[in-house]
């Protein structure tokens, strides 16, 4: 597709031949399903997919990218490929014409690109949200995409490879000390798997034997995984603390530096590596449209339509849908109802153009998993509570079901992790510079994530 078609009447957006285009704004979870969905039900439309990456990102398997069980790689699936009928523009979205029915954006290596659409469908995603915490941008990293994971990894090494050099027992302790902000889904994980990645690497080096790594994860929350049930909650805990993580619930950081944290108790706590699992907030692109949002996300009914806008949808993290299960409640950003918001927007999408009915979105949960490595994980499918080598089977099972490619490659990878040691090798391919805490990890764009500190945050 041509990335600029601003000969298309302003007042409308039909493609080549007259054919109606539907514009996504997204290629995660939310954009990704509505594309896949579009193109089945609109074989006879156009269907542009804007995307700052080429890749749909699976996200539930990073912390398995950042301890070295994953190629980066497995994690990312080509949207050409995955979306043989829909046209894949590269670049980030910065311009949206509501009444001139006009998206503009800007490729990767600064070009600009327009076009026109008969349906729009909003599923931007989220990015990293910061607290106002002095030292948390300049000296944390956040969690949200593949160069993030990548660099993880190559800290996590570099750290161990630097403490085996040193002669300085303080120094050596700081850098074998790794600091884990936020105990929901992805700081439990990362600090479950973590663990095993620092257990192996000691073992590599002799002069680190004997020498203690710690691993903290902390919360302001009273239980690590709050959003889960206590059961589920507690199996991940004692799997934590049997490991040798240090769970400190009730607290967090109250400021960051160069040379380590103090924690809200008071305690100044020597560590170079600070990650930021705290939350996500919804795409800043919401903010300069002039429309109603609710929690910073974009207000819709309950068929994901945006008020006054009929021919605008918007799902996802972006989107402040109607929960029709907790009424008065929008539902939660998880994947799943990113994942299933995303095909009810294409079918109300199809619904709009003649094609079958428009429905209200409505989902139960389905259960949730929490991979914790080795033979451990957490799971309640359809609400029933699992641990242990059943939740793990559970587990990675639901995600080679949700992942819309690499499958094969990820098994292959899970099968080597279980039989042979980690690759321990920094490439050094992605510098801290380059994976700013307070950048939306999608594009690398700067934006302002801070906001006040909430009761419960990580």
């Amino acid at each position: 597709m041509t990335q600029n078609t601003q000969g298309t009447a302003a007042t409308g957006g039909r493609g080549t031949g007259g054919r109606p285009r539907v514009v996504v704004i997204g290629g995660g979870f939310a954009g990704f399903a509505t594309a896949k969905k579009l193109t089945k039900l609109l074989p006879h439309a156009e269907v542009v997919v804007i995307s700052a990456t080429d890749y749909f990102l699976y996200l539930p398997l990073l912390p398995e990218v950042a301890t070295g069980v994953l190629d980066p790689r497995r994690v990312a699936v080509p949207l050409a490929t995955a979306l043989p009928g829909a046209d894949v523009v590269l670049g980030t979205v910065d311009a949206i014409d509501l009444d001139g029915h006009t998206v503009g954006w800007t490729d990767p290596e600064g070009g600009r690109g327009e076009t026109t659409w008969d349906r729009l469908v909003i599923a931007a995603g989220s990015v990293n949200r910061l607290l106002p915490i002095p030292g948390v941008a300049e000296h944390a990293h956040g969690f949200r995409g593949v160069a993030e994971a990548v660099y993880l990894r190559d800290h996590i090494v570099r750290q161990l490879d630097l403490a085996a050099a040193s002669h300085d027992t303080d120094e050596r302790d700081a850098r074998c000390t790794f600091v884990v902000v936020g105990a929901g889904y992805t700081g439990t994980e990362v600090a479950a798997q973590g663990v095993l990645f620092t257990d192996q690497l000691r073992q590599a080096h002799r002069s680190l034997r004997d020498q203690r790594v710690r691993w903290l994860l902390l919360d302001l929350a009273p239980r690590v995984l709050p959003e889960l049930a206590t059961k589920l909650s507690t199996t991940a805990d004692e799997v934590l603390r049997s490991r040798g993580v240090e769970v400190l619930t009730g607290t967090s950081i109250e400021e960051a530096h160069a040379r380590g944290v103090r924690l809200t108790t008071g305690e100044e706590l020597p560590t170079r590596t600070i990650v930021w699992c705290v939350g996500v907030r919804p795409d800043p692109i919401v903010e300069g449209l002039d429309l109603a949002t609710e929690k910073g996300r974009l207000c819709v009914d309950d068929h994901l339509r945006v008020p006054g806008h009929p021919d605008v949808l918007a799902c996802g993290d972006i989107a402040a849908v109607p929960d029709r299960t907790r009424p008065g409640q929008l539902t939660a950003m998880t994947a799943q109802h990113a994942q299933r918001q995303g095909t009810l927007a294409a079918d109300n999408v199809a619904a709009s153009l003649g094609v079958g009915e428009a429905r209200p979105y409505s989902h139960h949960d389905l259960g949730f998993v929490v991979e914790l490595g080795g033979r451990d994980a957490a799971a309640n499918p359809l609400g029933i509570p699992l641990s242990g080598l059943l939740a793990s089977a559970v587990t990675r099972g639901y995600h080679l079901i949700a992942m819309p490619g690499n499958r094969i490659r990820v098994v292959v990878d899970w099968l080597l992790d279980a039989v042979l040691r980690r690759p321990a090798a920094q490439l050094g391919l992605v510098r801290g510079n380059a994976v700013p805490l307070a950048t939306c990890p999608a594009d690398g764009h700067t934006v302002d994530g801070r906001e006040p500190v909430a009761k419960g945050a990580g």
